[in-house]
């Protein structure tokens, strides 16, 4: 949460929701206001408002959301609205809920709130006044590496090398932030037994982090929680298969730019504070040996992993000043989903190819990583670890 001393006049913050049907059903199940300009919609086209109204303390719970986790954030204790109802409110409307410091009351430990909601058409439809109290630690936060605690953000956390890279990692004591995208189910179960195995703090998170909102909250959630961060392991990807060039569109090599590079360098944006806190911190990012033994038909993937294995190292080289080592890790061909729609034939002859005569596991590139992060590896930056049973040698 911020500190009073930390929040001056003028100070905002703001989210937005996508109002659905769904959230009027929770609403009436919760408060039992099952009122039918609410939810009928025979009912509403013999009003003035001709259709379903939404529940206007739904939006207004919004305010609580910014004041519960962003302004002030944990600790904050609401304790006096005023609302003003403008305009209706109706299933598919977007709300931008804003909320603006305006006083603060020095002998309160409080702060007074300008709190509106507008609609996609930016109209406003909801205007108020709250009163906040900053219920603070009774002893300041002293930012030293006396609390320093190991926490760490794997992307693509329910991906074969993501989630054993998890594992891995906490059995080396580390909190741990697990993204992921759409499969909350598996999150969830990776969560779960994280926390079992070692009682550290774990938590899931849902982002497209193609899209910089969702980065935000991301990022957001890891400073909630935790403050501060370690470790960053980009194991996210999404699926690429053999396109000759012939049929190949700027489309399939922009798709995998987007995901190793854009999504890195916003994600890297958001990170780099957090681990200059400590002036330390660890980076690594997956790349391919695809990008040093060519293969035909992977243009799009291999020239958006070259261009990853560019930023990774020139990241290197710009951090070094604030202690972050930024690091790759090179796989061979690794038995996990991404590969199993490829043909049992091409398994076979890597196989074949790989002096230690196997593909590798998903352990075998966690276990790099971890080697990245751990303090064991603190004089390397800017390398690449290549995990590919000898297939390739420098």
């Amino acid at each position: 949460m911020s500190r009073y001393s930390n929040i001056d006049v003028g100070d905002s913050e703001k989210i937005i929701h996508i109002i659905t049907k769904k959230d009027i059903e929770k609403f009436v199940e919760l408060s039992g206001d099952d009122n039918k300009l609410h939810v009928d919609e025979d009912f509403a086209k013999k009003t003035s408002f001709k259709k379903p109204v939404a529940h206007g303390m739904i939006g207004a719970s919004f305010i609580s959301t910014i004041i519960g986790t962003k302004l002030p954030g944990d600790g904050a204790l609401w304790f006096s609205q005023s609302l003003e109802f403008l305009l209706p409110v109706r299933v598919g409307d977007e709300l931008t809920i804003v909320a603006e410091v305006l006083k603060k009351n020095d002998r309160q430990n409080s702060i007074e709130l300008k709190t509106e909601i507008f609609n996609q058409h930016k109209q406003k439809v909801t205007d108020g006044f709250a009163k906040v109290k900053i219920i603070e630690d009774e002893k300041p936060e002293v930012e030293t590496k006396s609390n320093y605690e190991k926490v760490a953000l794997v992307v693509g956390a329910t991906g074969g090398i993501g989630s054993q890279t998890a594992r891995a990692l906490a059995k080396e004591g580390f909190n741990l932030v697990l993204h992921y995208h759409s499969n909350k189910t598996r999150a969830e179960s990776l969560k779960n037994e994280l926390e079992a195995l070692t009682g550290k703090k774990v938590i899931a998170v849902k982002a497209d982090i193609t899209k910089q909102k969702d980065i935000d909250d991301l990022i957001f959630d890891v400073k909630r929680y935790f403050g501060h961060l370690t470790a960053f392991i980009n194991a996210s990807t999404i699926h690429f298969g053999n396109i000759k060039f012939d049929d190949i569109a700027w489309e399939d090599i922009s798709s995998q730019i987007e995901i190793n590079i854009k999504s890195s360098f916003m994600l890297m944006k958001g990170i780099v504070p957090l681990m200059d806190k400590y002036k330390y911190g660890k980076v690594v990012f997956i790349t391919t040996q695809y990008t040093e033994q060519t293969q035909n038909e992977l243009i799009h993937y291999t020239t958006a992993k070259s261009a990853l294995n560019g930023f990774a190292k020139s990241l290197a080289v710009d951090l070094a000043p604030k202690g972050i080592r930024v690091n790759l890790v090179s796989p061979g061909m690794t038995d996990t989903d991404l590969i199993t729609d490829l043909p049992e034939k091409v398994k076979l002859l890597t196989t074949a190819r790989t002096p230690l005569k196997r593909l590798a596991k998903a352990e075998d590139i966690a276990e790099a990583i971890c080697y990245l992060i751990s303090n064991r590896s603190n004089f390397l930056t800017g390398e690449t670890i290549r995990v590919n049973g000898g297939q390739v040698m420098l």
